[in-house]
């Protein structure tokens, strides 16, 4: 026998999904005004620390783009040959936003070493007035997309480039006053590595995410050992195997197994108490569970994966 159940959960998903279709197109709008902004004024200034918060918040537009566009592919109906839909494009966005992330950092480093040994002048009270409007429209951005990062790791990725484009706007801004009132040029490109930096290892951590989802590692949280335990302890289940358990996207953990069960078991009711288990104890509540005799058990023995 076997079921699939919760497809509810997939509907939650696609509706909380839609509810921040609106403020992503919102905040892709103002990012890409104040992107334009950023690097007139960059070019115009030479200032690397302006135009390293420019190539960030050009990571910003392209993810909350991306984050868009997958999000409204995501919410697409189910087809024939899309069984699982087109959630997984939110991961995929995601591992994009990261990857375009890293390549910032690297190329921001990269310059910023060469302006250590000949730093150019840079006009500090433009930078300064450019990089203070920047930061405001970030922080439209970051309360736009705030709640909807605990819900959508696509979300997370946009939020989290956002969050980090504010505090370079704050260190663009310092950069432009030491400049300003000191002359000391050396601020700016100390500013673009320090923006370098603090992007990385949150890269690294959102790459990392997306990377455990799309090879369909188990959830962060699930000790698949334990679980295989507890369904084993079900009342009639004498074994457990074929366990799986993945994340097909942001908050949709999916699982699948092969329950053995003695002769005289109630199928339906090893069945109940299985769905039961996994929605309690772990949040999954889609599981597609085969609840089988010994017998039928053995064909599964003969397979290679």
């Amino acid at each position: 026998m076997g079921q699939g159940h919760g497809h509810g959960s997939a509907a939650d998903a696609v509706s909380a999904s839609g509810r921040y279709v609106r403020r992503l197109a919102i905040s892709f709008a103002i990012l890409l005004a104040f992107l334009v902004l950023e690097a007139v004024v960059g070019f115009l200034t030479s200032s690397l620390a302006l135009l390293s918060d420019a190539g960030h918040m050009l990571t910003d537009v392209l993810g909350v783009g991306m984050a868009l566009a997958a999000i409204t592919a995501a919410r697409r109906p189910v087809g024939d040959k899309r069984t699982f839909g087109l959630y997984r494009m939110e991961v995929l966005a995601a591992l994009a936003n990261a990857v375009l992330l890293f390549g910032v950092a690297a190329y921001i480093l990269y310059e910023s070493i060469s302006r250590f040994q000949d730093p150019p002048e840079v006009a500090g009270l433009p930078m300064m007035l450019t990089a203070a409007a920047g930061l405001g429209a970030n922080l439209v951005v970051f309360a736009l997309l705030r709640q909807g990062a605990n819900e959508s790791l696509n979300v997370r990725g946009a939020y989290l480039e956002v969050l980090a484009d504010t505090l370079g706007s704050v260190g663009v801004l310092v950069g432009g006053l030491l400049t300003w009132l000191f002359g000391w040029y050396l601020a700016d490109p100390i500013v673009a590595v320090g923006v370098g930096l603090f992007v990385l290892p949150r890269t690294w951590k959102l790459a990392r995410q997306a990377l455990r989802i799309l090879v369909q590692q188990a959830p962060e949280g699930v000790d698949v050992r334990e679980l295989r335990a507890d369904l084993t302890a079900l009342p009639s289940v004498t074994e457990v195997h074929d366990l799986h358990v993945w994340t097909l996207t942001s908050g949709m953990e999916v699982a699948s197994a092969h329950l053995t069960t003695g002769p005289d078991a109630d199928h339906g009711g090893v069945l109940v108490a299985a769905q039961r288990l996994l929605s309690e104890r772990y949040r999954i509540d889609h599981a597609t569970l085969q609840v089988e005799p010994a017998e039928c058990a053995k064909r599964c023995q003969a397979l290679t994966w």
